[in-house]
């Protein structure tokens, strides 16, 4: 947490200029809210390596999985080179996205999120109006928001929520993982026990 999270972590610096945090030039900006254990973010980065990803996560035990993951306890103290194309937020996404210069993100990504399940916690899901405007205005006219879940009442709240805006178009959720849509630990859990996943791909709207 120490010596390497300060190296990844997205820098205020560079919030009206996203790209120039990466090393080297990128073609896009990506950003994932709630990585969870990370390998769904390093997938992206890894598969991706002309994109600049920001992978947003707030809880810490997420934030050391993750580099972990990077940074194998080998015994010694080299930290091996760390993804060019990958930066960390340790902080409320939410934030972030109402920071980023407009029309900034070519992809969102919202991956299993957590349900809040019961009522009083609805204000806490990320799928919600307030942050549906959010996203609008940080994704670009044509780019890709995906978000995906496992949960009954966090898959109807979502479709209710999509089917009140009109920042996003929004296809019929697919029932099997596009190809190029990388798995997670969370998704496998799920499969396992027998939970179908949604997978929506919504496309951001030009003038909305």
């Amino acid at each position: 947490m120490q010596a390497v999270l300060p190296r990844l972590r997205f820098d205020d610096a560079f919030i009206e200029a996203p790209s120039r945090s990466f090393e080297g030039a990128i073609e896009s900006l990506w950003m994932e809210v709630g990585f969870g254990g990370g390998e769904h973010a390093r997938a992206l980065a890894a598969a991706n390596p002309a994109i600049g990803l920001i992978a947003c996560e707030v809880f810490e035990n997420g934030i050391c999985s993750i580099l972990s993951a990077l940074v194998p306890d080998d015994g010694t103290e080299d930290v091996p080179a760390l993804p060019p194309n990958l930066r960390l937020w340790d902080q409320d996404a939410r934030g972030l996205l109402a920071r980023l210069p407009p029309a900034s993100l070519s992809r969102l990504y919202l991956m299993f999120p957590d349900p809040w399940p019961k009522s009083r916690h609805v204000k806490r899901r990320f799928m919600h109006p307030e942050n549906i405007a959010l996203a609008a205005r940080a994704v670009k006219p044509g780019g890709l928001w995906r978000i995906a879940t496992d949960d009954p009442t966090y898959q109807a709240w979502t479709a209710d929520v999509l089917a009140a805006q009109h920042a996003f178009d929004v296809p019929p959720p697919a029932t099997l993982r596009p190809e190029d849509w990388p798995p997670t630990r969370y998704e496998a859990k799920a499969l396992l026990a027998g939970r179908p996943c949604l997978y929506w791909s919504l496309i951001r709207r030009s003038g909305s």
